[in-house]
């Protein structure tokens, strides 16, 4: 019973519950941060270089071969598949980062600019001026050095 109540208490802690509930967020605004970037960022930037996609662009460091019947033994040669450096999808990647980073900036910020600040505290203590050390505001002598205050 005890490794119970323990783990109730751990799942209903406000930081548990404040990290699931980002994490339940998170996975429903990628959708919508992916579109963004996919269908309303990258088109004007395609337009802008000359109708450049992208997410086509790649360095081709070995060529595909294709599979041939009757070459190299038993059965023939089979396919290679060409080996590319996709850096098109990296900068769609790092563009799409950063839009997520901004956006979350830009939530937080606000968050914070809605939450009130609490008002501070009235003192409870007060300097003496003979000492300079702290003693309480209804004290009329210090108790460190006994002046009258």
């Amino acid at each position: 019973m005890g490794m119970i109540k323990e783990f109730k208490e751990f799942a209903v802690k406000g930081n548990a519950m404040d990290m699931a509930i980002g994490i339940v967020i998170g996975a429903a605004f990628t959708p919508i941060v992916k579109s963004l970037v996919a269908d309303i960022i990258m088109p004007p930037i395609g337009l802008l270089t000359g109708g450049i996609d992208f997410s086509d662009k790649k360095f081709t460091l070995q060529k595909a071969v294709e599979a041939i019947e009757g070459v190299g033994g038993v059965g023939g040669v089979d396919g290679v598949a060409a080996v590319t450096i996709n850096y098109g999808s990296f900068i769609n990647l790092v563009i799409t980062f950063l839009i997520v980073s901004f956006a979350v900036f830009m939530l937080v910020k606000g968050m914070n600019k809605l939450r009130q600040e609490e008002p501070a505290a009235a003192p409870n203590t007060k300097k003496c001026p003979e000492c300079d050390m702290s003693i309480p505001i209804a004290a009329k002598k210090c108790g460190h050095c006994t002046s009258t205050v």
